[in-house]
């Protein structure tokens, strides 16, 4: 099968060379506005050739989009537009608006609304993961949208990559992925800027910093121009986890501020409740 991927970075590079190696994508062509980035996936790989979109879409038979999530939302449209029978599906973390960016689309059917939850905070074509998906889950919105042709090639193809389907509706997904991801992002980033301005000696930062600390703020490392518009998109159910978060924070800075040690231990035993789910 020829499959196109727009947006060669850590997703879209993570899946063509997972595709190719499980024997789905016999020629992959990269759709790239970054002449470097292009380059670079062709050189590793990730991709033999880049084109134009419409001159890939016309010689694809599966189109993955995965740019950031405002781009995307944005090319979709003309995507459908140019297909014939072709499948297209999505990769990004929100999925409310670009569902209804195609609501009375006539061809609708032909996209699969999902994201697959696995990512690192590195980002470009040097970024793709050899088996980074086995194992994980992968998320399918408003199912019912989608052609069952489509919706089948789509499961068909997560399956083959060893992934867990979970299927959502598109606000439920956003709501929930804001609690279980964005949240710890906006968490990583406010805890470097943190340390950034009341820790100003870069040699201690390096040397003392743990374990502990070092996978804490790592998503601070990610790529703002994908970050922004997923908060973007996504701003009331972030604004919603936020709130609760900062009432947690506050819990935290009354037990100091009043030595009440035995609601902090409460509260820390509390949290430990998440071994339950996260073993």
């Amino acid at each position: 099968m020829v499959i196109t991927v727009v947006g060669i970075g850590l997703i879209g590079g993570s899946l063509s060379i997972a595709l190719q190696e499980k024997g789905l994508a016999t020629h992959v062509i990269g759709v790239e506005n970054d002449a470097a980035h292009a380059a670079k996936a062709i050189e590793l790989g990730l991709v033999q050739e880049c084109l134009p979109l419409e001159d890939a879409i016309q010689k694809s038979s599966l189109i993955i989009i995965a740019t950031p999530i405002n781009a995307a939302e944005q090319l979709l449209p003309l995507i459908l537009d140019k297909l014939s029978n072709q499948v297209v599906f999505d990769v990004g973390s929100t999925k409310s608006k670009i569902v209804e960016a195609v609501q009375n689309h006539p061809k609708r059917g032909r996209f699969v609304a999902t994201h697959p939850m696995w990512g690192t905070e590195n980002s470009g074509p040097s970024a793709a993961v050899k088996g980074a998906f086995s194992k994980k889950a992968t998320v399918i919105c408003d199912k019912t949208d989608s052609d069952a042709d489509a919706l089948v090639l789509v499961e068909k193809l997560y399956a083959l990559l060893e992934m867990h389907i979970i299927y959502m509706e598109s606000t439920a997904h956003d709501m929930h992925v804001a609690y279980i991801s964005h949240i710890s992002h906006i968490t990583s980033f406010a805890l470097a800027n943190t340390v950034l301005e009341k820790e100003r000696e870069e040699d201690a930062i390096f040397e003392l910093a743990s374990g502990g600390f070092e996978s804490t703020v790592r998503l601070a490392k990610s790529n703002a121009a994908m970050w922004v518009p997923i908060f973007m998109q996504n701003r009331e159910n972030i604004l919603d986890v936020l709130n609760e978060h900062i009432s947690q924070l506050r819990k935290f800075k009354s037990c100091l501020e009043k030595e009440n040690y035995e609601y902090l231990q409460e509260l820390i035993e509390n949290a430990n409740g998440i071994r339950r789910i996260l073993k």
